[in-house]
Formats: structure tokens, sequence, C-alpha cells
């Protein structure tokens, strides 16, 4: 299991130089063992409309792509951040790239700098095994930090109601969204049946 290579400090402000673990956070892969309390998370961090979102129309169905979902836990191996990668294709044919989120900490923990560290891990993995993009929905003033913008993202679109300013994209290959159109697509791993049934 791949081990973030810096410790996060929990909001009691523990210091992983001085090797005390309370209160610190790591970034694991996530394992068949998370998901319930991952689930539990999500619907604590975002609500039950999580699930109308477009974003998660194209997860539905589909699995995380290949090494591409984390979680972040506490000293005491409890789940409390979470972030996966999807595979999208823009358009019928289209250019491949990442589809991030959802990006989630436990609401008890905010500010204490987890989700920034799932980000910067996300985005690393993902460069680190080849891709060429990330697209996200959310907030520009946040994601602006990571290096996302609304700058190429002009003409492609999500499938289903959402807000145009708020589809960011970041490319991990320069040019790698240059001329890049149309509706975002699944794509990727299928969960399945057995799986399927059982998430819904």
């Amino acid at each position: 299991m791949d081990v973030l290579d810096f410790i996060v400090e929990g909001a009691a402000g523990i210091s992983p130089s001085r090797g005390e673990n309370a209160g610190a956070f790591v970034i694991t892969a996530e394992t068949a063992a998370d998901i319930g309390a991952r689930e539990a998370l999500l619907d604590r961090a975002m609500g039950p409309k999580r699930r109308k979102k477009s974003s998660e129309k194209l997860r539905r169905g589909r699995r995380p792509s290949e090494g591409l979902a984390f979680v972040a836990r506490d000293a005491s191996g409890a789940v409390a951040g979470t972030v996966r990668l999807w595979d999208v294709v823009l358009g019928e044919g289209g250019k491949a790239a990442l589809l991030l989120g959802p990006l989630a900490v436990d609401p008890a923990l905010k500010n204490a700098g987890i989700g920034s560290a799932l980000m910067r891990y996300a985005v690393t993995e993902a460069e680190r095994l080849g891709h060429a993009a990330i697209l996200l929905v959310g907030d520009a003033p946040y994601y602006e930090r990571f290096g996302f913008s609304a700058a190429k993202t002009g003409s492609m679109a999500m499938p289903g109601p959402y807000e145009r300013h708020r589809l960011l994209a970041r490319e991990l290959l320069v040019g790698a969204l240059d001329g890049a159109q149309g509706t975002l697509k699944a794509a990727g791993r299928k969960l399945k049946a057995q799986r399927l049934s059982l998430a819904a």
C-alpha cells in the first residue's frame, strides 16, 4: 500500500518532526474495507443531494481510475478524508482525461489541511501515472491554488445541469486540452454487477 511521504498535521497541532502520531494524518490508497466509512463520510460532508450531481452520472457504475483512489487516515486508522479520480473522454472519441471528485473531509476536521494534502497527492500521482489532464466541478477560488482554472473548459460540458464557470481543468501535459471540446463521457473500468447492486 502506498503511503504519502509526508504526514499532515492534525488540528491539535502535533508536530510529526517530534515523532508524535496523535492528531496526525497519513494518505494511503483506498481499500475495499474503506468503502463503508468513505460513503458515511461523504454523506456527512455533502449530504444526500450529492448523488444527484452531474459528476455522479459519470461515476455511476464505474471504478476509479487505476491507482487513483485515496483516503486520509487519522492516528487510529479511521477515514478522515477521501478523493478519487475517474477516467473520462471529452466528447465522442475525444481526448482522455481524469475527473476528480468527490473531495471530502470529515466536517469535524475542517481546516486541518487534509483536503489540500489530498489534492496535492492526487495531482502528483495522476501526473506520475502519465495522465494528461484533470477536470473537476468546484469553486475556482479554492482550486486555483492547485493549478485549476476555467481557461480551457469553455468548449466542454458536463452531462446534466451544472454551473459552467465551475468546470475547471489542469493540464498535466502542456497543450493536452488544446482544442478539447464536447460533453464529458464516462470511460474506464466498470463495476462488477454484484458490487453495482450493493452500491445502489
